[in-house]
């Protein structure tokens, strides 16, 4: 007979992650990336106790390293005591991140909370505060760093279990953007007889199937520009019916978000900085009242094109924007919800007459009806990015990165190039 309950789903923590690359930004920026993901966990304990949590699950990456740092091991377990003082219970994964080979300092083993071990897959039983079973929670640690096991076709759920959740650090279906560990694929999880599944490694939120749920609940604070947007975890409450509700609860402490601009019609500086401004502003006030790193990218076709293509003019636009930034308030030294322009990118073209460039017999006429042609036809668009990136793929450091950087939306690419192409050969052959 089932009961209802509630559980947190939370996965890739990556405690004392490393902020690169960032020399410009002030003292302040820098020490709260620092310890941005230490206040996503406090944060993580915090929406459990208020949520009421009869568990917690943490599906891997607990950590950023294997060679765990002490301060990330020492925060991490005194969050574990404040979570069992509320009865909340604890069930951890180790990753690909944080396998159990890496070194750790000694602590005590704390009740109520089960860490998986790496030599086989168990099952444990979880309880609500009253303590009446709620269901049976099933896992398995990395051992190393690269598993390439498909260690779900191991699972097996217990008979007698209420309700089953199975913790998994891994990838499904292939995921290119993603290490290939653990691999396994979303048919076999959902007919392998558990009714959720909590996943681990992949960074985005993803409810993959429903009944049984196969849900990534993504990491709980952006590490990197590439990662935008809200990150969290996921309470998830269970009927005495077994219907699964997910509630998203954001818990990152600072949030990276990626802006476009429009160019058009624009045609002095401070019009330019007045629009930039503006998208600032739309970005800080849907961000929580949270801090934001944000990246601008200048879109689209207009006068100040050309300007736009000087790198010394670009950083000089920077510097102006973010001394408006400061002075509306949105100072980092002064302000707990600031905000930090941390790159300033163009990706416009001249302006072009595109009806009369689309019906002109010349070589970037040819190459305008090519990007239309492209833009219409997305499986061209994906094998010409593909013909294209072939050599990068076949160096293993670049495809690396081509993963990391998670090129998706081909036809898009592929399209948006022709067209500046075409827009730059047409604006040289009028000024020939």
């Amino acid at each position: 007979m089932s009961v209802p309950f509630r559980f947190i789903h939370a996965a890739d923590l990556h405690l004392d992650s490393p902020f690169k690359g960032l020399g410009e930004a002030p003292p302040a920026v820098r020490q709260a990336l620092a310890d941005s993901t230490f206040e996503a966990l406090r944060r993580l304990t915090a929406a459990a106790v208020s949520a009421k949590a009869d568990f917690v699950l943490l599906a891997g990456d607990l950590f950023d390293a294997a060679d765990r740092s002490l301060r990330a091991q020492a925060v991490l377990h005194q969050q574990w005591a404040k979570l069992r003082e509320h009865g909340i219970g604890v069930y951890v994964i180790h990753g690909n991140h944080d396998p159990l080979s890496g070194q750790r300092a000694r602590f005590a083993e704390m009740e109520g909370v089960h860490v998986f071990g790496a030599e086989q897959y168990e099952g444990r039983p979880a309880y609500r505060k009253d303590g009446e079973l709620a269901a049976f929670v099933y896992g398995m640690s990395y051992a190393r760093r690269a598993v390439t096991d498909n260690l779900a076709a191991r699972y097996r759920p217990a008979a007698a279990a209420p309700f089953h959740i199975a913790l998994l650090h891994g990838n499904v279906d292939g995921d290119p953007s993603h290490d290939p560990y653990a691999p396994c694929t979303l048919g076999e999880l959902a007919g392998a007889g558990f009714d959720y599944w909590a996943l681990g490694h992949v960074h985005d939120r993803r409810v993959l199937h429903t009944y049984p749920h196969v849900v990534y609940s993504g990491n709980t604070q952006g590490r990197h520009p590439r990662e935008t947007g809200a990150k969290g975890c996921y309470i998830v409450d269970v009927a005495a019916d077994k219907a699964v509700e997910l509630t998203f609860a954001p818990l990152d402490a600072v949030r990276w978000t990626a802006i476009q601009v429009e160019i058009a019609g624009v045609r002095e500086e401070a019009a330019l900085l007045d629009r930039l401004e503006a998208a600032c502003d739309r970005a800080a006030a849907e961000a929580e009242d949270r801090p934001l790193m944000a990246a601008l990218t200048l879109t689209g076709a207009g006068p100040l094109h050309a300007r736009l293509t000087e790198a010394s003019y670009r950083v000089d636009l920077l510097h102006a924007l973010r001394e408006r930034s400061a002075a509306s308030g949105r100072d980092p030294e002064a302000n707990e919800a600031w905000l930090w322009v941390y790159n300033l990118e163009a990706g416009t073209m001249p302006e072009t007459d595109l009806a009369r460039l689309a019906g002109e017999d010349s070589f970037a006429g040819e190459l305008y009806r090519l990007a239309r042609r492209i833009a219409a036809d997305p499986e061209e668009s994906r094998t010409l990015a593909a013909e294209a990136m072939a050599p990068m793929n076949d160096h293993p450091q670049l495809r690396r990165l081509l993963r990391e950087w998670r090129l998706t939306g081909e036809e898009e690419l592929v399209s948006r190039a022709a067209l500046r192409l075409a827009g730059m050969l047409a604006t040289e052959e009028e000024s020939e």
